[in-house]
């Protein structure tokens, strides 16, 4: 189980303009059967059309700002999403919410003794912990909240198991 975020933008943004130009369309076709001036003039725009020539600055410009957004989001509909559900061992089916999954990691270093705030990030291969304490000494620290993570992921079991590796700041010095 490998859920991916949709591609909710790129389709937002080509569906409004297909709709634009469909809107325009029928528009333009209602008024002339209705008999009124349309917005948009056939004979215009294909005499416009007719009268350019490829090597005029506008068709150049508007030919590749076409092209530019094709390959755009040609670019964002192959490129795999954001993974929203992480496997886990055993039933293949399995999954865990990557939120959840970062907020039970983030509480299991925030419970460690002496430590003031967790930040954590995810990744496939890595789980980076950056701790801050109001301790002078923090031998050890980096050691215990490494073991807290550890065994959360133990407990959690994802089928990949990522490398923990924690950086401790401490907010008083040693005078």
């Amino acid at each position: 189980m490998k859920r991916r975020t949709r591609r909710t933008l790129p389709a937002t943004l080509t569906a409004v303009a297909l709709l634009a130009v469909c809107v325009l369309t029928a528009v333009a076709a209602i008024q002339r059967l209705t008999g009124h001036q349309p917005w948009l003039d056939y004979r215009a725009v294909a005499a416009a059309v007719h009268d350019a020539h490829w090597t005029d600055l506008v068709p150049a410009l508007v030919s590749g700002a076409v092209a530019v957004i094709g390959l755009a989001l040609l670019w964002a509909a192959l490129l795999p999403g954001k993974r929203r559900i992480l496997p886990l061992t055993g039933d293949p089916d399995s999954g865990a919410d990557t939120t959840g999954y970062r907020t039970t990691l983030r509480a299991a270093a925030a419970n460690v003794d002496g430590v003031d705030r967790a930040r954590l990030s995810t990744g496939l291969r890595k789980v980076k912990v950056r701790v801050k304490t109001a301790r002078t000494r923090t031998d050890g620290l980096a050691d215990a909240v490494r073991t807290a993570v550890e065994s959360r992921l133990d407990r959690i079991a994802p089928a990949r198991r990522p490398a923990v590796s924690v950086r401790v700041r401490a907010t008083r010095e040693v005078s």
